[in-house]
């Protein structure tokens, strides 16, 4: 008996402006990405996204494994600027733990202007120059790694009734290992793990030239985009850290004025306006994730700490969140609380290191993750 009905985000990407480059157009490329399945169920759906693309995009192949992914029946499918497209549900049988490869072919000049940059364990790509969506293997003389993942947004799987779907919200801290740490812990229990994150974003500001572009939208904008997550039942909220150390005035950076500087009052009424109460009218539990230590970072003084310091008690003492995540402690210094605990700076003193970040996994899967065995 087939128990599979319900469909559940079992992978997930936020989508954004790419680094704008030279080069910002591929021809006569495949792209790859394997994704772990993080439950078994029956059929698969794919999300693809050209949301920041201001050109249409044509995949022109588009394979699992080896089973076409179509899109009204179509083999190919051209994603117009602006907008998400979801595939036909795709009978391919998966188990818990298996690896599928979404592979896809741009076979005409493509704008590569929708994509994110994320990195982890679980999150690895590659491309190659030439038509192999379909083939095994991609060539070795041909191919390199990509951690930027283009277009393919959200991977949706029928499976069964009590699984569910967790939602990582953030910029670069969340853009990078903690989530997938996550995953790693959620696999064998009823939980997906989604990140939705893009490095650079902040909450009430977002820029608008090329130089900053790839720091993406503002979190009004991002929100209700990125949340069209199926079987969603919480989300945890690590974002507002660009907010305070951004903003240098236009003597420094013309891009960046002390404008920008938002009060942590201004903070937390966009925390909750922006993310808490759409949240709860989806039916969401949230969870607030404090801000980690920068002390050391370039832009680091007394003014910037106090502020994050001030909204991250705020963070673990508002009632408007289900509770609070407190990656803060999870990763600071016991003789130094400004800064990160030894071994847990990535070197730039704003970015944790993997072994921090799997702290921070570890630190939500003890509030968030059923115990195994």
């Amino acid at each position: 008996m087939n128990n599979n009905t319900k469909w559940v985000a079992c992978w997930g990407n936020a989508t954004s402006i790419t680094d704008r480059r030279e080069a910002i157009y591929a021809k006569n490329i495949t792209l790859r990405y394997p994704i772990k399945m993080c439950f078994s169920g029956s059929q698969l759906r794919f999300r693809f996204s050209n949301l920041t693309g201001t050109e249409p995009v044509t995949l022109s192949k588009v394979f699992v494994d080896h089973t076409p992914i179509t899109f009204k029946g179509e083999n190919s499918i051209t994603l117009m600027p602006g907008k998400e497209t979801e595939s036909d549900a795709i009978s391919h049988a998966v188990n818990q733990g298996d690896t599928v490869n979404v592979s896809f072919y741009l076979a005409d000049y493509t704008q590569m202007n929708s994509g994110t940059l994320i990195t982890g364990p679980l999150s690895k790509g590659s491309y190659a120059y030439g038509d192999f969506a379909e083939a095994d293997e991609l060539p070795l003389d041909l191919t390199r790694r990509t951690n930027w993942f283009y277009f393919l947004n959200t991977i949706d799987v029928l499976t069964s009734e009590e699984n569910r779907a967790i939602v990582c919200f953030g910029d670069s801290i969340t853009a990078q290992s903690w989530p997938d740490y996550l995953a790693q812990l959620a696999l064998g229990t009823n939980a997906s793990i989604i990140r939705r994150a893009v490095s650079g974003t902040r909450i009430l500001r977002q820029y608008d030239c090329i130089t900053y572009q790839a720091y993406g939208l503002k979190g009004a904008t991002r929100f209700p985009i990125e949340m069209n997550v199926a079987g969603a039942t919480d989300v945890i909220i690590q974002h507002g850290i660009n907010d305070i150390i951004h903003p240098v005035g236009t003597d420094v950076n013309p891009f960046r004025p002390w404008s920008d500087l938002p009060t942590v009052e201004e903070m937390e009424h966009g925390v909750e306006d922006i993310y808490v109460k759409p949240a709860r009218d989806m039916g969401l539990k949230v969870w607030s994730g404090t801000l980690l230590p920068i002390y050391g970072w370039r832009t680091y003084n007394e003014m910037r700490d106090q502020m994050r310091q001030e909204l991250n008690e705020w963070l673990r003492t508002s009632p408007i969140f289900d509770g609070c995540i407190d990656f803060d402690a999870a990763v600071r210094s016991n003789n130094n609380p400004q800064a990160f605990a030894d071994g847990f700076d990535s070197g730039d003193h704003l970015h944790p290191s993997e072994r921090a970040y799997e702290a921070m996994a570890q630190a939500a899967a003890n509030i968030l993750l059923p115990q195994k065995g």
